[in-house]
């Protein structure tokens, strides 16, 4: 059985087949609802049931609370329509007219800047190009149906190669291939790109930008294709990590921010080591945000990394530095049953 969503206020239809998820039914129909994960755990995709009701799926509680069910709130890529629906969500126009694509790739280039980090260069095809939007992310996929979601760290004007950061994670199927077992040559499948973290280019509102760990990489895309594109709005960068190798790019946000007026770089490491001899700002990444700016009000602010550190940033600086909720932009990294293993 199918089922008819509306959205508010934009009054767009769409359809939705037995089985599939708001979500996946919006996409399909190229309708740009926001996401991120697509598994339930970063809560990229919340919106409001207006009408009709829900099988609200599997997801995680930091995602989506009791209170903000009572309160008619849903994860859309987890929400199964029982009924027709109307929902109040956000739609993203500048997603619609990409095609989502499934193509080989071959490992062209394999770089290590840190012991558990781990930098992929994959080529397409000579005839193949693949169009996205600075910032998203593409699933690898694997055998036995299994897909592991990396974001591209390259802008989409120099797009040669696919560049993925890969972080080294325990038990992880793919990535213990890639430290383990890849070679260069060896090739690939993917599909994408997916997404909807990527700069609002209408706007001219400063931003602030948060990475934790290699959550630098699809903001790396954002900040090189802005100043491709020769944007002169206010950014900062605050990149936090545990210690001083963890920033594994160091010197290019420093190169950056020598070279443009418009951009500042602010390392936060969490746990020095003695070794790193470390005189910069210390504690969280997101704190030195708080630090630093009393009214977030007239800001825009990307986070992008651990989905502790992207939760804390969205509670902390909506309730206490006075961020508008729709000026808030992030992608989580989650670990879950489809993870984000960027």
């Amino acid at each position: 059985m199918s089922f008819q969503i509306t959205i508010k206020p934009s009054n767009h239809v769409f359809s939705v087949e037995a089985g599939e998820s708001v979500l996946e039914a919006a996409l399909r129909q190229s309708f740009g609802l926001p996401y991120g994960c697509r598994n339930g755990a970063c809560g990229s995709c919340k919106g409001k049931i207006l009408d009709g009701e829900v099988d609200y799926g599997v997801y995680q509680e930091s995602a989506l609370s009791e209170a903000e069910k009572l309160a008619g709130m849903a994860l859309f890529c987890q929400a199964k329509p029982r009924s027709n629906l109307v929902i109040e969500a956000r739609e993203i126009s500048a997603v619609k007219d990409i095609q989502i694509r499934k193509l080989p790739c071959r490992v062209q280039k394999m770089e290590r800047p840190t012991e558990d980090v781990m930098v992929l260069y994959l080529k397409l095809p000579s005839n193949e190009r693949l169009q996205f939007l600075a910032g998203q992310y593409i699933d690898i996929l694997m055998k036995e149906g299994k897909r592991r979601s990396f974001s591209m760290a390259n802008p989409p004007h120099d797009d040669e190669c696919l560049e993925l950061h890969v972080r080294n994670i325990a038990g992880g199927a793919f990535t213990d291939y890639v430290f383990n077992k890849m070679r260069e040559r060896d090739i690939l499948r993917f599909e994408g790109p997916l997404g909807t973290f990527f700069l609002r280019e209408d706007s001219e509102k400063p931003i602030i930008f948060v990475a934790s760990g290699t959550g630098f990489a699809p903001i790396k895309s954002i900040i090189e294709h802005a100043f491709y594109k020769n944007n002169h709005r206010q950014m900062i960068l605050y990149w936090g990590a545990r210690k001083l190798a963890d920033l594994y790019m160091l010197q290019l946000p420093m190169r950056w921010q020598r070279e443009r007026d418009n951009f500042k770089f602010v390392p936060v490491l969490s746990e020095a080591l003695p070794g790193d001899r470390w005189s910069g700002r210390s504690g969280l990444v997101h704190q030195a945000v708080m630090d630093d700016f009393s009214d977030l009000n007239g800001f825009q602010l990307y986070a992008c990394g651990a989905p502790v550190m992207v939760e804390a940033a969205r509670r902390d600086v909506i309730a206490l530095r006075n961020l508008s909720l729709e000026e808030f932009y992030s992608d989580s990294f989650t670990f879950s049953n489809d993870p984000k293993s960027s």
